[in-house]
């Protein structure tokens, strides 16, 4: 594989693990209700699993509460078992053709646990971001021993991909450094 080849495959992962961690993050509770809290969580319906997001429309008509309204009345219980099955710490209650989560203010030594959560994904995500990294430096290494790619292109594609992965790692901090004060406001 040729050095371009092999650097912009490990761009390509590590966007996608960019991706992965502000998805993660979307799903940790903050001080307001977001549709992404549940959008995800799968219900067992039709004899299959969906997500909520593909069962009902989700709208936050307060800043403290979800709405969620399935479009097929017979979802409407598995909706709500699903959700409190997830761990979410949400209590969904029926009424009539909607389910409502109301959320409660978060204490202090909760929002702190949920700074722990954020900064546990975001070391996974770096993780994942090193591990591409070294991935990459493994296949320049075989690029290198295989013939034909000369040293000069080796050690620039090498001091390439440690651009990106400190660049990529620059950006999950900035997730964190965001998610952290969302959830830290009062």
């Amino acid at each position: 594989m040729a050095p371009d080849e092999i650097l912009l495959e490990a761009e390509d992962k590590m966007i996608k693990t960019e991706q992965v961690v502000t998805n993660e993050f979307a799903g940790v509770r903050t001080g307001k209700a977001s549709p992404a809290l549940v959008e995800n969580v799968l219900v067992e319906v039709y004899g299959s699993q969906m997500r909520v997001r593909e069962l009902a429309g989700i709208t936050t008509p307060e800043p403290r509460q979800l709405v969620i309204q399935p479009w097929d009345a017979t979802s409407l219980h598995p909706i709500e078992k699903a959700i409190q099955k997830a761990n979410l710490g949400l209590s969904p209650t029926v009424q009539g053709k909607i389910i409502r989560i109301s959320f409660p203010e978060l204490s202090q030594e909760r929002r702190q646990e949920f700074v722990k959560i954020v900064k546990q994904m975001a070391e996974n995500g770096r993780v994942a971001i090193r591990h591409v990294r070294r991935e990459g430096l493994e296949h320049l290494k075989k690029a290198k021993t295989s013939g034909g790619v000369g040293e000069e292109e080796i050690e620039g594609a090498e001091k390439e991909i440690q651009k990106m992965t400190d660049q990529y790692i620059a950006k999950i901090d900035a997730h964190v450094a965001a998610k952290e004060k969302e959830i830290m406001t009062v």
